[in-house]
């Protein structure tokens, strides 16, 4: 008992009773409502970050000697260890046939000529940019050359391949009231030792948080609507899309997408802000083949990481 009279399981009830609703919602993240603000889909862009409740349930155990805190803490820690303990020790499986990276290279990046070599660091035979710019464009395209013979470009779209191109094309993924001018979609034939893939390049709309909007995911989404259209008429059989598609594989707002995907494996690998990473938007994801192993490559002048992607048939 303490000085009123509360025991152990008495004492911290406020705080475990919010671990007991980040439980619930790392458990069913899909019950968080989007009709208001798209919260469902702002907690689950963030949705690893919620296990950040496991050491303040920590301390309130230990401090205030509630047991209440603890069995909460207890509970929080093995649903997030049952959601997201995979990617803390997920490895790369053995074997894989090609390599794939993904940059969001910004339209802002003050090196192009040092980004491209860091990306040829990790020894791609594919290599996706957005946020090409026609000044920085020349610079990539000199640095690349030698090693990717076969590169295609549309609007802020590039894709560089050591393989050759076929069927390039853009993708016209831009939703409702977008511009002729907004061009973020590229669709192209990789010929590869291992068979043909469609291969889509693509940069969703940005999302911004405000006090009166919430999450404004409505463009991305729409987007995301159009891209996952593209990808279920697809004809190829294996589909391999590199982009920035603003939101994790959690979000419900890419279902579209990510429901004809497969995903990567379990793996942070975050990507954005690359100052300070808290969410992995940069993808890459597959039809058919299957990525063995996904990490981020270390920064350029971009605000974003770029993503490797290890690539089986």
């Amino acid at each position: 008992m303490d000085a009123r009279g509360r025991s152990a399981w008495r004492r911290g009830r406020v705080p475990a009773g919010v671990g007991v609703v980040v439980a619930w919602t790392l458990a069913f993240p899909g019950a968080v409502p989007n009709g208001v603000g798209r919260l469902g889909s702002l907690v689950e862009t963030f949705l690893p970050w919620l296990g950040l409740a496991a050491p303040v349930l920590l301390a309130v155990g230990l401090v205030r000697r509630s047991a209440t805190a603890l069995l909460a803490l207890v509970l929080v820690s093995g649903v997030w260890l049952g959601r997201f303990g995979g990617a803390t020790v997920a490895g790369e499986a053995p074997g894989h046939d090609l390599t794939a990276v993904q940059h969001n290279v910004s339209d802002e990046n003050p090196d192009p000529d040092g980004t491209a070599r860091a990306l040829m660091a990790a020894g791609p035979h594919l290599i996706a940019l957005q946020e090409l710019t026609p000044a920085a464009l020349p610079a990539y395209r000199s640095a690349l050359a030698a090693r990717y013979p076969h590169h295609a470009v549309h609007g802020t779209m590039g894709l560089w391949s050591a393989y050759p191109l076929r069927d390039v094309r853009p993708l016209d993924i831009r939703p409702p009231g977008f511009g002729a001018d907004w061009n973020r979609g590229l669709r192209a034939t990789a010929v590869t030792p291992h068979g043909e893939a469609a291969v889509y390049v693509a940069h969703l709309p940005s999302v911004r948080l405000g006090p009166t909007a919430g999450f404004g995911s409505a463009a991305r989404d729409a987007s995301a609507a159009l891209l996952g259209e593209a990808i279920a008429a697809e004809g190829a059989g294996t589909v391999i899309v590199l982009g920035d598609l603003n939101g994790t594989v959690d979000d419900r707002g890419l279902t579209p997408v990510t429901s004809r995907l497969r995903p990567a494996p379990p793996a942070f690998a975050l990507s954005w802000p690359a100052a300070l990473p808290l969410a992995r938007i940069d993808h890459v994801l597959t039809r058919s083949a299957t990525v063995v192993g996904i990490r981020t490559l270390p920064a350029t002048g971009s605000d974003h990481l770029p993503v490797a992607a290890r690539i089986r048939w």
